[in-house]
């Protein structure tokens, strides 16, 4: 497993990243994906999912309570050397770039992917989107891009205390929907995109009336290990207040992308 050093700023103490690079392939079932190294915990943390070998399932939710809608936050703000990409899974940005790395304690098996921050510092504020894992921050803790930090304090301060909160997103059109590459009818793994508010859980159905709920897992999919079968799907998704969005989706293909026919309020 490689590891990543980054540091945060020129001022502020070197940090350790590690993070599991997820081959192409890596997902079939039957082999073991990557896993992602909590630094701070000092340990290793892998798990499979129902009686496969595939990464990081937490059983149909997040490993822990996710950060709540408008809870307020407290920590200690840095940079590092972002493009968008990450333990996320989601696609390079473009700047000007308003992204952040969470903590481990409050990271939640991915829960809080796509979610974005209000964050205020000593000279500013900025809201960010969550696109990656912090394992050596601690909680209240988060790591942004260049372009947000700046916006907080000058570069050079390097580590700044700030607060946050989870605010909805400043998102337009629909929800969006990719299946993972390596999906197939047998083993199917799709994300959500675009999404105003953190998603809850994600159901699926071959026939639109009998939902079958699928495993978040810490790299920001959601999988079921039998797949969804060669047909058209329907997918549920439940927003972290409860809303709820139900799609039809084409038949599974690696790498499509579509879009949803609403968005959350």
């Amino acid at each position: 497993m490689p590891l990543m050093i980054r540091s945060p700023a020129p001022t502020a103490p070197p940090r350790l990243r590690a993070q599991a690079q997820l081959s192409k392939r890596a997902l079939f079932p039957g082999l073991r994906a990557a896993v992602l190294l909590g630094l701070t915990l000092g340990t290793l943390a892998c798990s499979g999912g129902n009686g496969g070998d595939g990464a990081g399932p937490s059983g149909g939710g997040p490993a822990a309570d996710p950060v709540p809608l408008g809870d307020p936050r407290s920590g200690e703000g840095t940079y590092y050397d972002a493009d968008g990409t990450g333990a996320c899974a989601f696609d390079a940005g473009k700047s000007p770039l308003r992204v952040a790395a969470l903590n481990a304690p409050d990271w939640s098996g991915s829960a809080s992917c796509g979610a974005c921050a209000a964050v205020t510092g000593p000279e500013g504020s900025v809201t960010v989107r969550i696109v990656d894992l912090c394992p050596e921050c601690s909680s209240g803790d988060l790591d942004l891009s260049l372009d947000a930090f700046t916006e907080l304090a000058p570069q050079e301060h390097g580590r700044v205390p700030i607060e946050w909160t989870l605010v909805p997103c400043d998102v337009s059109g629909p929800l969006r929907y990719l299946y993972k590459d390596g999906s197939n009818p047998w083993w199917t793994a799709i994300q959500i995109r675009n999404h105003r508010l953190p998603i809850a859980r994600v159901e699926w159905s071959a026939d639109g009336s009998t939902f079958e709920a699928l495993e978040r897992t810490d790299y920001n999919y959601f999988l079921t290990e039998s797949g969804f079968g060669e047909g058209r799907v329907h997918v549920r998704v439940t927003a972290i207040d409860g809303q709820v969005l139900e799609d039809e989706l084409p038949p599974v293909q690696e790498l499509l992308e579509v879009a949803g026919a609403a968005q959350f309020r």
